[in-house]
């Protein structure tokens, strides 16, 4: 079963691709200095290391540009122009290493060969995973139970990520239900009773129940024989919906979910453990940023007249209040009207609001929140009290992202564009709960990486 979007397709994604462009350079070493001189090269002059290091260079490259999102590999022409830039990113960086570090050096006849070699080779390659993975006779085969608004929403989350690995076969539903969805739904092609048939004729790997009220309904008899057999896989739709799309769907949601996601002790110990490796990276951000802190006070105070700092008053975990901390980036009067949400171009910004916002040097102080323990690096973005008022009403099971401390990045911020609207906060909710229910050591690391390909790139800031 895949349990995330880190899953062994990915990783096994990563390996190929470190042996493509590894020998794309070790072909071009050879192509340039012969073979006495390519392993000369390799053996005496650590040939070896100094290619490893060039490939590493290219890999970052490769997670910098998104190469490693599937959806981005369903585009080819988006596809080429992505690999020719982080490609060439990466031999920029690898000049200026060379400079600095002269014994690392590969040459520059082998250089210029393995660039075109190494584009080359991983065009030909993501096209033939992207043929590959495109390929109907490719994936899982997969059979929804259920053929209503629910069993929709799961084909269409499928349908969005022809890169995903799966392949829906049709639906089955009751009775019932085919009396209203059959007109609706003309992919429909049998009922319950029949899914014993259905699982050995189309050969279906996963069966996927998405029933809305399942009382009386749920073919349980059914599906409790083909489980026990272990002819094929059976799965909530909410669950699977989750792990196709790495966030969980209000519409299927159920108070069951919270019941049974309830932390133990064992997350409670995780969760500690997290605390105290947010609140290092914290004291560790803070030491390193103090020349950019002093740096940006001057220029705050040089800009506009006003305080140097913003503090604000947000929701932390389980509800309490907790003033936030940040460089001021508005005028002094911005919110005399009362609390609005920021909009693109906000015109309350100061001249240098605008810069710190969109390279998130506004955020450094939020260490101390950190250090203090009232977030941690990675989570819910903390809402203010007036706006999570609002929302509450609006938006069901919005205060379970209080289940947890707050963060100063997370997994709605890097999945999801900035918000400024309660269907935005609707959308990013989705994506907090996954993360409550998903958080980990490894989840955070992703988050931190990706947050950071976001500042480098300044995608998202308002």
């Amino acid at each position: 079963m895949r349990k995330s979007r880190l899953n062994g397709r990915t990783v096994l994604l990563i390996l190929a691709e470190s042996a493509v462009v590894f020998g794309a350079l070790i072909s071009a070493m050879y192509l340039r200095l012969g073979s006495d001189g390519a392993v000369y090269e390799l053996i005496e002059r650590q040939g070896f290391l100094k290619v490893g290091l060039a490939s590493a260079f290219c890999l970052a490259a490769f997670y910098l540009f998104d190469l490693y999102d599937f959806v981005v590999m369903h585009d080819r022409r988006e596809l080429v122009l992505r690999l020719v830039q982080a490609l060439g990113l990466a031999w920029m960086a690898l000049a200026f290493m060379f400079y600095a570090f002269p014994q690392l050096m590969i040459g520059r006849g082998v250089a210029l060969l393995a660039l075109p070699l190494a584009l080359g080779l991983m065009v030909g390659w993501r096209v033939s995973i992207h043929w590959f993975l495109g390929h109907p006779e490719f994936g899982e085969r997969i059979l929804i139970v259920g053929s209503g608004n629910l069993a929709v929403d799961v084909a269409r989350e499928v349908l969005e990520r022809p890169d995903a690995g799966y392949r829906i076969i049709g639906f089955v539903g009751t009775d019932s239900e085919l009396l209203g969805q059959s007109l609706i739904n003309p992919r429909v092609i049998a009922v319950t009773s029949e899914l014993p048939e259905i699982v050995r004729r189309e050969n279906i790997d996963r069966i996927v129940v998405a029933m809305g009220e399942r009382r009386g309904q749920l073919p349980t008899e059914v599906l409790l024989k083909l489980s026990l057999a272990g002819t094929v896989s059976i799965e909530e739709g909410a669950s699977f919906s989750e792990r196709v799309t790495g966030r969980v769907s209000l519409n299927m949601l159920r108070p069951s979910w919270l019941i049974f996601s309830g932390r133990g002790r064992q997350a409670r110990i995780s969760g500690i453990t997290r605390s105290v490796v947010h609140r290092v990276l914290a004291l560790m951000g803070a030491i390193l940023s103090l020349p950019i802190v002093v740096v940006t006070a001057i220029l705050i105070k040089l800009d506009s007249k006003g305080p140097v700092f913003y503090r604000q008053e947000r929701v932390g975990e389980h509800g309490r209040p907790f003033t936030l901390l940040k460089f001021r980036s508005m005028k002094v009067d911005a919110e005399e009207g009362g609390p609005v949400w920021a909009s693109k171009d906000d015109n309350r910004t100061t001249r240098l609001g605008r810069i710190i916002r969109k390279s998130r040097i506004d955020e450094i102080p939020q260490f101390w929140n950190v250090l203090r323990g009232e977030m941690n690096f990675v989570g819910p973005r903390p809402e203010r009290p007036h706006f999570v008022a609002q929302l509450a009403k609006e938006i069901p099971y919005y205060e379970q992202r209080h289940l947890i401390p707050p963060g100063l990045t997370g997994w709605a911020q890097i999945k999801y564009a900035y918000g400024a609207s309660i269907e935005d906060a609707r959308q990013k909710l989705q994506y907090d709960l996954f993360y409550v229910k998903n958080q980990s050591l490894i989840l955070d690391a992703i988050v931190m990486f990706e947050t950071i390909k976001i500042i480098l790139f300044g995608r998202g800031a308002r």
